[in-house]
Protein backbone atom coordinates (compact mmCIF):
# COMPACT_ATOMS: atom_id res chain seq x y z
CA UNK A 1 0.00 0.00 0.00
CA UNK A 2 1.44 3.30 -1.09
CA UNK A 3 2.32 5.56 1.61
CA UNK A 4 1.29 9.18 2.53
CA UNK A 5 2.46 12.81 0.97
CA UNK A 6 2.60 15.71 3.89
CA UNK A 7 2.46 18.81 2.72
CA UNK A 8 3.33 20.89 6.09
CA UNK A 9 3.12 24.31 6.74
CA UNK A 10 6.20 25.08 8.51
CA UNK A 11 6.23 28.73 11.20
CA UNK A 12 7.63 31.46 9.43
CA UNK A 13 9.79 32.69 12.21
CA UNK A 14 8.46 32.09 15.63
CA UNK A 15 9.04 28.64 16.20
CA UNK A 16 6.34 28.38 18.35
CA UNK A 17 4.00 28.44 15.51
CA UNK A 18 4.06 25.28 14.27
CA UNK A 19 1.29 23.25 14.76
CA UNK A 20 0.95 20.03 17.17
CA UNK A 21 -0.46 17.78 14.14
CA UNK A 22 2.70 19.37 12.05
CA UNK A 23 5.45 17.99 14.83
CA UNK A 24 3.82 14.84 15.10
CA UNK A 25 4.02 14.52 10.96
CA UNK A 26 7.28 15.31 10.89
CA UNK A 27 8.43 12.87 13.34
CA UNK A 28 6.64 9.57 11.87
CA UNK A 29 7.19 9.85 8.33
CA UNK A 30 10.22 8.07 7.05
CA UNK A 31 12.08 10.64 5.58
CA UNK A 32 11.57 15.41 4.95
CA UNK A 33 12.16 16.88 1.36
CA UNK A 34 13.20 19.97 2.78
CA UNK A 35 13.84 23.02 0.37
CA UNK A 36 16.96 23.96 2.34
CA UNK A 37 17.92 21.20 4.89
CA UNK A 38 20.10 23.31 6.75
CA UNK A 39 17.03 25.55 7.83
CA UNK A 40 14.15 22.53 8.73
CA UNK A 41 16.99 20.96 10.61
CA UNK A 42 16.53 24.39 12.85
CA UNK A 43 13.72 23.21 13.58
CA UNK A 44 13.94 19.88 14.22
CA UNK A 45 16.69 19.88 16.71
CA UNK A 46 14.34 22.71 18.64
CA UNK A 47 11.34 19.78 18.83
CA UNK A 48 14.51 17.08 19.09
CA UNK A 49 12.88 15.50 15.78
CA UNK A 50 15.03 13.05 14.80
CA UNK A 51 13.88 12.28 10.70
CA UNK A 52 16.34 12.46 7.93
CA UNK A 53 15.81 14.84 5.85
CA UNK A 54 16.96 15.56 1.89
CA UNK A 55 17.22 18.20 0.05
CA UNK A 56 14.16 19.49 -2.72
CA UNK A 57 14.33 22.95 -4.20
CA UNK A 58 13.65 24.49 -7.64
CA UNK A 59 16.62 23.32 -9.19
CA UNK A 60 16.52 19.43 -8.44
CA UNK A 61 12.98 19.00 -7.83
CA UNK A 62 12.52 17.59 -11.31
CA UNK A 63 15.61 15.01 -11.10
CA UNK A 64 14.19 14.44 -7.06
CA UNK A 65 10.69 13.47 -8.14
CA UNK A 66 10.63 9.99 -9.25
CA UNK A 67 12.90 8.74 -6.68
CA UNK A 68 10.34 10.20 -3.89
CA UNK A 69 7.55 8.59 -5.67
CA UNK A 70 9.33 5.51 -6.24
CA UNK A 71 9.46 5.37 -1.89
CA UNK A 72 5.65 6.96 -1.49
CA UNK A 73 5.07 4.01 -4.17
CA UNK A 74 6.88 1.42 -1.90
CA UNK A 75 4.73 2.49 0.75
CA UNK A 76 6.78 5.16 2.51
CA UNK A 77 5.47 8.18 4.02
CA UNK A 78 6.94 11.99 3.43
CA UNK A 79 6.77 14.90 4.35
CA UNK A 80 7.73 17.98 1.90
CA UNK A 81 8.44 21.30 3.87
CA UNK A 82 9.98 24.98 2.55
CA UNK A 83 12.16 27.06 4.45
CA UNK A 84 9.08 28.89 5.90
CA UNK A 85 5.18 28.83 5.55
CA UNK A 86 3.31 26.80 3.65
CA UNK A 87 4.90 24.50 0.89
CA UNK A 88 4.12 24.56 -3.04
CA UNK A 89 2.37 28.38 -2.43
CA UNK A 90 5.14 30.54 -4.37
CA UNK A 91 7.79 28.11 -2.84
CA UNK A 92 8.61 24.71 -4.25
CA UNK A 93 7.00 21.04 -4.14
CA UNK A 94 4.07 21.65 -6.70
CA UNK A 95 6.28 19.05 -9.20
CA UNK A 96 6.28 16.61 -6.20
CA UNK A 97 2.83 17.15 -5.34
CA UNK A 98 1.52 16.43 -9.11
CA UNK A 99 2.94 13.35 -9.22
CA UNK A 100 1.79 12.20 -6.76
CA UNK A 101 -1.33 12.69 -7.44
CA UNK A 102 -1.01 11.08 -10.95
CA UNK A 103 0.47 8.39 -9.32
CA UNK A 104 -2.61 7.90 -7.00
CA UNK A 105 -0.71 8.43 -4.01
CA UNK A 106 -2.12 10.46 -1.18
CA UNK A 107 -1.94 13.69 -0.26
CA UNK A 108 -2.48 15.30 2.50
CA UNK A 109 -1.69 19.29 3.35
CA UNK A 110 -0.91 20.19 7.13
CA UNK A 111 -2.05 23.45 6.98
CA UNK A 112 -0.47 26.43 9.65
CA UNK A 113 1.73 29.83 9.29
CA UNK A 114 1.21 31.59 6.32
CA UNK A 115 3.21 35.03 5.71
CA UNK A 116 0.15 36.15 3.23
CA UNK A 117 -2.96 34.85 5.67
CA UNK A 118 -0.70 36.90 8.67
CA UNK A 119 0.08 40.32 6.87
CA UNK A 120 -4.00 40.00 5.57
CA UNK A 121 -5.35 39.43 9.42
CA UNK A 122 -2.95 42.14 10.58
CA UNK A 123 -3.63 45.16 7.52
CA UNK A 124 -7.24 45.50 7.73
CA UNK A 125 -7.15 45.24 4.30
CA UNK A 126 -8.97 42.42 2.30
CA UNK A 127 -11.44 40.84 5.12
CA UNK A 128 -14.08 39.90 2.64
CA UNK A 129 -11.80 38.39 -0.21
CA UNK A 130 -7.87 39.47 -2.01
CA UNK A 131 -6.15 37.82 -4.46
CA UNK A 132 -2.71 36.50 -4.16
CA UNK A 133 -0.31 37.02 -6.30
CA UNK A 134 3.00 35.78 -5.14
CA UNK A 135 6.28 37.22 -6.08
CA UNK A 136 6.36 40.40 -9.13
CA UNK A 137 9.43 39.47 -11.74
CA UNK A 138 12.72 40.07 -10.87
CA UNK A 139 13.06 42.43 -13.92
CA UNK A 140 12.48 46.05 -14.39
CA UNK A 141 10.18 45.56 -17.38
CA UNK A 142 8.64 42.46 -16.64
CA UNK A 143 7.49 44.11 -13.11
CA UNK A 144 6.13 47.37 -14.74
CA UNK A 145 4.12 45.26 -17.09
CA UNK A 146 2.98 42.51 -14.46
CA UNK A 147 2.25 45.55 -11.95
CA UNK A 148 0.31 47.49 -14.44
CA UNK A 149 -2.32 44.16 -15.56
CA UNK A 150 -3.36 44.66 -11.98
CA UNK A 151 -3.79 48.08 -12.14
CA UNK A 152 -8.00 47.55 -12.70
CA UNK A 153 -7.87 44.57 -10.25
CA UNK A 154 -10.85 45.00 -8.07
CA UNK A 155 -9.70 42.93 -4.90
CA UNK A 156 -6.75 43.82 -2.68
CA UNK A 157 -3.80 41.91 -3.38
CA UNK A 158 -1.29 40.41 -1.91
CA UNK A 159 2.12 39.70 -2.98
CA UNK A 160 5.90 39.10 -1.75
CA UNK A 161 9.36 40.36 -2.53
CA UNK A 162 13.00 40.38 -1.96
CA UNK A 163 14.77 43.12 0.96
CA UNK A 164 17.14 43.99 -2.12
CA UNK A 165 14.30 44.73 -4.80
CA UNK A 166 11.97 46.31 -2.22
CA UNK A 167 12.57 49.64 -3.65
CA UNK A 168 12.37 49.34 -7.01
CA UNK A 169 9.34 47.60 -6.66
CA UNK A 170 7.17 50.48 -4.53
CA UNK A 171 8.40 52.94 -7.51
CA UNK A 172 7.33 50.94 -9.62
CA UNK A 173 4.16 50.57 -8.05
CA UNK A 174 3.45 54.25 -7.47
CA UNK A 175 4.18 54.55 -11.08
CA UNK A 176 1.55 51.44 -12.29
CA UNK A 177 -1.00 51.70 -9.26
CA UNK A 178 -0.86 55.15 -7.79
CA UNK A 179 0.01 56.36 -4.45
CA UNK A 180 -2.39 53.39 -3.08
CA UNK A 181 -2.48 52.47 0.65
CA UNK A 182 0.02 49.38 1.19
CA UNK A 183 0.48 47.04 4.75
CA UNK A 184 4.36 46.20 4.22
CA UNK A 185 5.19 43.48 7.14
CA UNK A 186 8.44 42.44 7.25
CA UNK A 187 9.75 39.67 9.77
CA UNK A 188 6.82 39.02 10.31
CA UNK A 189 6.15 36.50 13.75
CA UNK A 190 9.58 37.37 14.58
CA UNK A 191 11.99 39.70 17.68
CA UNK A 192 11.57 42.94 14.80
CA UNK A 193 8.42 42.50 13.42
CA UNK A 194 7.29 45.39 11.23
CA UNK A 195 3.81 45.65 9.63
CA UNK A 196 3.02 49.05 8.86
CA UNK A 197 0.41 50.72 6.68
CA UNK A 198 0.66 53.82 4.43
CA UNK A 199 0.54 55.02 1.34
CA UNK A 200 3.38 53.95 -1.22
CA UNK A 201 5.01 57.31 -1.22
CA UNK A 202 5.21 57.64 2.57
CA UNK A 203 6.91 53.89 2.52
CA UNK A 204 9.61 54.96 -0.04
CA UNK A 205 10.08 57.81 2.14
CA UNK A 206 10.61 56.11 5.66
CA UNK A 207 12.00 53.18 4.38
CA UNK A 208 15.38 51.69 5.90
CA UNK A 209 17.80 48.51 4.89
CA UNK A 210 17.06 45.58 6.47
CA UNK A 211 16.94 41.73 6.18
CA UNK A 212 13.78 39.51 5.48
CA UNK A 213 11.39 38.84 2.83
CA UNK A 214 8.23 41.67 2.17
CA UNK A 215 4.77 40.84 2.48
CA UNK A 216 2.91 43.45 0.93
CA UNK A 217 -1.18 43.90 1.08
CA UNK A 218 -2.36 46.43 -1.50
CA UNK A 219 -5.47 48.10 -1.25
CA UNK A 220 -7.95 47.85 -4.08
CA UNK A 221 -8.63 51.18 -6.51
CA UNK A 222 -11.27 53.71 -5.34
CA UNK A 223 -14.33 52.97 -6.90
CA UNK A 224 -14.89 54.26 -9.72
CA UNK A 225 -17.94 56.64 -10.40
CA UNK A 226 -17.48 58.24 -6.55
CA UNK A 227 -17.76 61.84 -6.74
CA UNK A 228 -14.47 63.86 -6.99
CA UNK A 229 -13.95 66.96 -4.60
CA UNK A 230 -10.91 69.14 -5.80
CA UNK A 231 -8.83 70.28 -3.74
CA UNK A 232 -7.79 73.75 -2.78
CA UNK A 233 -4.28 74.80 -4.82
CA UNK A 234 -3.40 75.83 -0.95
CA UNK A 235 -3.90 72.48 0.07
CA UNK A 236 -1.96 70.36 -2.49
CA UNK A 237 0.85 72.58 -2.26
CA UNK A 238 1.33 72.13 1.57
CA UNK A 239 0.93 68.63 0.73
CA UNK A 240 3.51 68.74 -2.09
CA UNK A 241 5.99 70.76 -0.55
CA UNK A 242 5.96 68.32 2.40
CA UNK A 243 6.34 65.33 0.14
CA UNK A 244 9.30 66.79 -1.46
CA UNK A 245 10.85 68.41 1.01
CA UNK A 246 10.00 66.37 4.16
CA UNK A 247 9.11 62.78 2.86
CA UNK A 248 12.29 63.02 -0.31
CA UNK A 249 10.00 62.48 -3.03
CA UNK A 250 10.83 63.71 -6.64
CA UNK A 251 8.57 66.35 -8.47
CA UNK A 252 7.42 63.77 -10.79
CA UNK A 253 6.25 61.70 -7.66
CA UNK A 254 5.22 63.50 -5.56
CA UNK A 255 2.46 65.02 -8.49
CA UNK A 256 1.91 61.33 -8.93
CA UNK A 257 0.95 61.16 -5.49
CA UNK A 258 -1.09 63.93 -5.00
CA UNK A 259 -3.34 62.63 -8.45
CA UNK A 260 -2.98 59.78 -6.67
CA UNK A 261 -5.13 60.61 -3.70
CA UNK A 262 -7.23 63.14 -4.64
CA UNK A 263 -8.36 60.92 -7.81
CA UNK A 264 -7.44 63.59 -10.19
CA UNK A 265 -5.55 63.98 -13.53
CA UNK A 266 -1.53 64.70 -12.87
CA UNK A 267 -1.58 67.66 -15.00
CA UNK A 268 -4.72 69.22 -12.51
CA UNK A 269 -2.07 68.24 -9.01
CA UNK A 270 0.81 70.55 -11.38
CA UNK A 271 -1.88 72.87 -12.08
CA UNK A 272 -2.74 73.49 -8.75
CA UNK A 273 0.80 73.54 -7.20
CA UNK A 274 2.08 76.10 -9.72
CA UNK A 275 -1.06 78.07 -9.10
CA UNK A 276 -0.01 77.71 -5.07
CA UNK A 277 3.58 78.63 -5.44
CA UNK A 278 2.44 81.82 -7.88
Amino acid sequence: MPGTLYVVATPIGNLEDVTLRALRILREVSVIAAEDTRRTSRLLQHYSISTPTTSLHEHNETARTPGLIQRLLAGESIAVVSDAGTPVVSDPGAGLVAAAHAAGIRVEPIPGPSAALAAISGSGIGGDGFLFVGFPPSKAGARRGWLSSLADEGRPFVMYEAPHRIRATLEDMLVALGDRTVALGRELTKAHEQLVVRPISEHLAKMSEGRGEFTLVVSPPVEVGLTVTVPSAGDVGREFGRLTEIDGLSRREAIRSLAAKYGIKARQAYNLVEEHFK
